[in-house]
């Protein structure tokens, strides 16, 4: 393909229509362009064009967990998705807590050419929430870790948690709390409330969210820290974090596809699809959730995709892994969700997708407004498009999406990352190719 891609007639998130010159890694031109001789040309007439989607919430396994994720695989999955960058959190094993692992990851990503990959460096040692991690070694490292999370785990000790809090001011770095009191928590299977009574399953209580996001938005002003509340659940959660950035402090909170469009109802099949940590919530819980996102209570979407092998999840209920994939779904699902009922148009999805992600992260490069001269990490998408979907969505190695057999809107048509394709026309291209690619691109030249 030529080192030249020429956008036609894209739809940028504001509603204009522009086309885009990509050369040299970054958009070198907007607007009408009449010609650019030698350029691949993609005819994105109908199409949407965002900038390139950016998770601040990934699980891709590698290093330990190969069987569900790898680190190629997962980005392979994040393009599919329109998705350039991904933050990829610590519970791999070994876990995300020193210098050598996080380079490790980030040496994969850059690799597999698919999408830059941000390491999470871990809060505690080994995920175990007794000692802090190398936090200073991470954030040094060539890595440059600026969020750190032992998610999948809350950091239930409050002194602990100060500590972090403290630590990470040095290099203004964030920590991302997954909020679980673990003692009101202890062989929770779903969201606790009636259904949870009728079905005989143990009930896991809004109140073990909203009481660790309480607390900690208290230290965080405490110690004039950043803090970050993953997949935030419940309507009184938002009310938590609504109340302190009233009171000026400095909190964001992420929600998830699925807490955005599913509910608890769908426990009662025992379909362990639906099986996820927080627990898919009530309707109310729901409609909270998107409203919340919309006035910006709730900064951005993150995916948590979390891949498993089937045996981790065809079995019964209570032995089932929790966790869901959602990197090739989540724009599909926030269409629906957000922009079909009108709370969100397409510049809100940029912001709640990609920019304030970026910015919570502190990645550079990324987040960036479609303008000449940012770089070239551009998402297409067709709104018109809409269909079931299946597993021939998913890019990744694990197949344990809640969506399968759901009919969903859109369809990401293309992703270009630093200013080459990684998925033209909805197919995601050869991992040999797109590994010369980001080799190329690394060199100083994309070849498109």
């Amino acid at each position: 393909m030529s080192g030249r891609i020429l956008v036609r007639g894209a739809t940028l998130p504001g509603g204009e229509r522009a086309d885009l010159l990509v050369e040299g890694g970054v958009i070198a031109e907007i607007g009408g362009i009449a010609d650019a001789p030698g350029a691949h040309v993609i005819d994105a007439d109908g199409l949407i064009a965002l900038p390139g989607l950016v998770d601040l919430h990934t699980h891709l396994r590698e290093p330990g967990y190969e069987q569900s994720e790898t680190v190629l695989t997962g980005t392979q999955a994040a393009a599919a998705g329109g998705y350039t960058a991904v933050f990829a959190m610590a519970n791999t094993f070994p876990v995300a807590d020193t210098a050598g692992v996080v380079e490790q990851e980030q040496r994969l990503g850059r690799t597999a050419g698919y999408a830059t990959v941000q390491p999470i460096g871990a809060v505690t040692v080994g995920l175990e929430g007794e000692q802090l991690a190398e936090l200073g070694a991470m954030a040094r490292s060539q890595a440059n870790v600026r969020v750190f999370s032992d998610d999948g785990f809350c950091v239930a000790d409050p002194q602990l948690m100060r500590r972090a809090l403290e630590y990470v001011k040095a290099f203004d770095g964030v920590i991302a709390q997954h909020a679980q009191e673990p003692r009101l928590t202890v062989g929770a299977q779903m969201n606790e409330g009636a259904l949870s009574g009728e079905l005989g399953l143990a009930g896991w209580p809004a109140v073990a969210e909203e009481s660790i996001i309480a607390r900690d938005v208290l230290l965080a002003e405490h110690v004039g820290s950043r803090l970050h509340v993953c997949h935030l659940s419940t309507a009184g959660s938002v009310e938590v974090v609504r109340w302190a950035k009233a009171r000026g402090i400095d909190v964001t909170a992420e929600v998830t596809p699925h807490h955005l469009l599913l509910t608890e109802e769908l426990v009662a099949t025992y379909d362990a699809r639906y099986k996820v940590n927080p627990p898919l919530r009530r309707a109310e819980d729901v409609q909270a959730l998107r409203a919340a996102l919309a006035d910006g209570t709730i900064d951005i979407v993150a995916t948590d995709h979390a891949p498993h092998p089937v045996e981790a999840k065809e079995c019964e209920w209570d032995a089932a892994a929790n966790g869901m994939v959602g990197l090739e779904s989540a724009l599909s699902v926030v269409h629906q969700a957000m922009v079909e009922t009108g709370l969100l148009d397409w510049a809100g999805v940029a912001r709640v997708m990609s920019e304030t992600p970026a910015r919570i992260g502190r990645l550079a490069g990324h987040g960036t407004a479609l303008a000449a001269g940012a770089p070239a990490e551009v998402t297409l998408y067709d709104p018109s498009a809409a269909g079931e979907f299946d597993v021939a969505r998913l890019a990744g190695r694990s197949a344990n999406s809640p969506y399968l057999g759901r009919r969903l809107p859109g369809r990401v048509v293309a992703t270009l990352h630093s200013g080459y394709a990684t998925v033209l026309d909805g197919v995601v291209r050869d991992a040999h190719e797109v590994a010369g690619l980001a080799a190329s691109a690394s060199n100083g030249g994309a070849r498109g």
